[in-house]
């Protein structure tokens, strides 16, 4: 795995006019359902983190194409829960993965909206929670909105340690920046844990109300 990892290191280095087209590609697998669990872009994208810190790569072209990418792939994979329906999930290969199958369900069905908008951050069920929303018949306008502002904020957050060690070792002078990039993704994580909460705290009255 590491040396795979090295490979697509160097050759994103070497033809960086194709570094975008290849980060599209590694996030989209990332995102697609299953596919997604063989993809190593959590060290890829530490790896390209580090290149945009070095002022090797265009943070923006990377930015972009990779939230575009985790965009498409989180789209496609609800389609296919849409189109196939519950079925899929009792299928091969997701027949095989029904801890992780289990889990998204059980996610999604106490969270919803933030699920999909957590579950990115999520490495267990992150490329099964798309599929598992169109099974579950979420509507296509709230998780596109879920899907997209979860790429936005994960894109970033996964190059930003990569960006930080590089800038880190190369210049002092940047300490400032990366206190401001560090406190960026703590707010990201802390928001995200605050809506867990808070969509939690929403549903335990509803249980109680039942119970009553």
């Amino acid at each position: 795995m590491d040396q795979y990892i090295d490979k697509i290191g160097v050759l994103i280095e070497t033809n960086q006019a194709w570094a975008g087209p290849i980060t599209f590609l590694l996030t989209l697998g990332e995102s697609m359902v299953l596919l997604g669990l063989f993809i190593p872009a959590t060290a890829l994208m530490l790896l390209t983190g580090g290149l945009i810190g070095a002022g090797t790569l265009d943070p923006w072209s990377i930015l972009a194409w990779g939230i575009a990418g985790a965009i498409v792939g989180d789209a496609l994979s609800y389609a296919l829960g849409r189109w196939a329906g519950p079925s899929v999930l009792r299928r091969w290969p997701l027949k095989q993965q029904r801890t992780a199958v289990a889990r998204a369900r059980l996610f999604f069905y106490r969270y919803g909206f933030a699920s999909v908008l957590i579950g990115r951050f999520l490495g267990p069920i992150r490329s099964t929670i798309p599929t598992v929303a169109g099974v579950m018949g979420m509507a296509h306008g709230r998780f596109q909105m879920a899907n997209v502002l979860s790429a936005v904020l994960w894109m970033p957050l996964m190059l930003a340690p990569g960006y930080i060690t590089a800038r880190s070792l190369g210049a002092a002078e940047n300490a400032q920046q990366i206190a401001m990039m560090i406190g960026a993704g703590f707010s990201v994580l802390l928001g995200c844990g605050l809506l867990v909460a808070m969509m939690r705290k929403r549903r335990q009255p509803a249980r109680i109300r039942r119970g009553n």
